[in-house]
């Protein structure tokens, strides 16, 4: 079985694509939830879904299997992502042969993260520094591989300017990247001055905007901590209000998330990705759930 390429879905542009981000489990009782939460959330009827990596060991082997399980639930498009960390050349080359072989045509193509306890990314030896050295590696190994990259509308933390971060992203996609997805934001106006920006240095491609749905305060913060962007304060007032209240923050963070697409739908935007964090519930929900089905 082969997927389609999402390339060929972002071309058709009839209407905004739905995508939803898993992540591997750690253990074999998270597994079996996400496996129910997966089956919830097939009513969506997203146009594909992402599967997130982890470099080395059983993290990676389950990012195999939980794409394998999303092809079996009867989602496809399945997009795993893959990252240079701690991978040779001869690695990545490895990885991106069984992934082919497989059928999946679709990649998320990342440096990734610095490997915990560095502050910096080490290439391992023989290894890449850069995702645009991936994506050239993959586009040339298949070409009819169909890549995604990553987008940072607060700007990457390691850059050393918003323009120099543009600029390394067109590098990315003239390596032969079909589209972007972005990193997570909480104001729209991030994004919209982001793909401003993009379209002044060149980029054409789509530009997927990602979007948490936040569940609680303390989440949030952790997310806005890792990743450097911005909580707007009357986001995290309302999340304060909600205080231990679990049900009442999700609520705020629906409510947020759901201002957020019914905004950029309405600004014609290729399509919505949502970090979902393997959960169900917030792209069940009725406000959600309507926007949707108004795509």
């Amino acid at each position: 079985m082969s997927d389609k390429q999402i390339s060929e879905l972002l071309a058709r542009n009839n209407k905004p694509l739905l995508s939803f981000e898993f992540f591997p489990p750690k253990d074999d009782a998270a597994m079996a939830a996400l496996r129910q939460n997966g089956e919830a959330l097939r009513a969506t009827k997203p146009d594909f879904v992402t599967c997130t990596y982890g470099a080395g060991g059983t993290t990676r082997q389950r990012t195999m299997e939980v794409c394998q399980l999303l092809r079996d639930l009867g989602y496809a498009p399945v997009m795993p992502h893959l990252t240079c960390v701690g991978h040779s050349r001869n690695e990545l080359e490895a990885l991106a042969r069984e992934w082919h072989q497989a059928g999946y045509l679709n990649i998320m193509a990342l440096r990734g993260d610095p490997p915990r306890g560095f502050s910096q990314f080490r290439p391992s030896p023989d290894g890449f520094t850069h995702a645009a050295e991936l994506v050239d590696l993959l586009k040339i190994q298949y070409p009819d591989l169909c890549c995604g990259v990553a987008g940072y509308p607060e700007t990457h933390p390691e850059a050393v300017s918003p323009e120099a971060d543009i600029r390394h992203l067109k590098t990315k996609l003239d390596a032969g990247a079909s589209f972007v997805t972005t990193q997570l934001f909480f104001d729209n106006e991030f994004y919209y001055d982001y793909v401003r920006r993009c379209r002044k240095a060149g980029i054409e491609h789509p530009i997927l905007p990602g979007l948490l749905p936040v569940l609680s305060l303390k989440q949030v913060q952790r997310m806005c901590s890792i990743c450097k962007v911005v909580l707007p304060a009357e986001l995290e007032k309302q999340l304060e209000a909600a205080g231990d209240d679990h049900a009442a923050a999700a609520q705020v963070g629906i409510r947020w998330a759901a201002g957020q697409i019914k905004d950029l739908l309405k600004k014609g935007v290729p399509g919505i990705h949502l970090y979902i964090l393997n959960r169900a519930e917030a792209a069940l929900s009725d406000e959600l759930a309507q926007l949707f089905a108004s795509r």
